[in-house]
């Protein structure tokens, strides 16, 4: 799977969001300061030579709709994140997390509690 560039990403998640969308749907949803429709239009037509997006035809007017399930994108991605900045190791991740974000004590109470159980799952599995 390709890595999406920022403007790329941006229409996908609108995309994501609405499940099937005309350009001016897309267009509507982009923060200001709005890009021309021709803009939008462009990236939508890469989208779907990447195979992201595929559209229906209704004369001159097409509604595109997305390929790439968001999960599998978001999937895609945190494997890229890891292997790039923390050496393929969860625990590198869950330090820098821990450490960088503003997390309450129950936050965290609660991210133990979900290790905790996944934890307990993989042992009755062996």
């Amino acid at each position: 799977m390709k890595t999406l560039t920022k403007a790329e990403e941006e229409v996908m998640v609108i995309l994501w969001d609405l499940e099937r969308a005309l350009v001016r749907d897309i267009l509507e949803r982009l923060p200001d300061p709005k890009p021309a429709y021709n803009t939008v239009s462009t990236v939508v037509r890469v989208l779907e030579k990447k195979g992201f997006v595929s559209h229906k035809s209704y004369g001159t007017t097409y509604e595109y709709f997305p390929l790439v399930p968001k999960e599998e994108y978001t999937k895609f991605r945190f494997r890229d994140l890891m292997e790039k900045y923390f050496n393929n190791s969860f625990s590198q991740l869950a330090s820098f997390f821990t450490k960088e974000s503003d997390l309450s004590l129950q936050e965290l109470e609660q991210i133990m509690q979900e290790v905790r159980e996944e934890i307990q799952k993989k042992e009755e599995k062996s």
